[in-house]
């Protein structure tokens, strides 16, 4: 199994807000900087833009943007997908941006059971809405 993957929870806010709070994180970050040539950052934002996005998918950035709903409500079955799929890659650190933090409970009880348990270090959280 690989090391622990570094996960960092964004919720509340508007998108646009979500979005730039996680690329100025990404901007920071220092695993992104001393990481091997393959490995990259993932970045999961749930809802749709607003405007301009700042946030582009490239050989260091993998950005997957899903339709408005709550991951907890739709079964979290938009979730699990999408970090299947990323989970394949060799990453440094997620970024899980949701629009509303009443839930990040019911979100953080499924990364905590298997099989994501394996793969994540704790979560660290940021929230956009106190």
């Amino acid at each position: 199994m690989p090391p622990a993957l570094a996960l960092t929870l964004v919720a509340g806010g508007s998108y646009a807000q979500r979005e730039q709070a996680i690329a100025k994180l990404c901007e920071a970050d220092p695993a992104s900087a001393s990481a091997s040539p393959s490995a990259c950052i993932a970045v999961v934002l749930e809802g749709l833009p607003a405007g301009d996005l700042l946030l582009q998918s490239s050989s260091r950035l993998l950005v997957h943007r899903i339709a408005p709903g709550c991951f907890c409500c739709i079964g979290n079955l938009t979730m699990k997908v999408t970090l299947n799929r990323l989970l394949r890659q060799p990453l440094t650190h997620l970024y899980l941006a949701v629009a509303s933090s009443a839930h990040l409970d019911n979100i953080q009880l499924t990364l905590a059971q298997p099989p994501y348990d394996n793969w994540f270090a704790p979560a660290s959280l940021l929230r956009l809405d106190v």
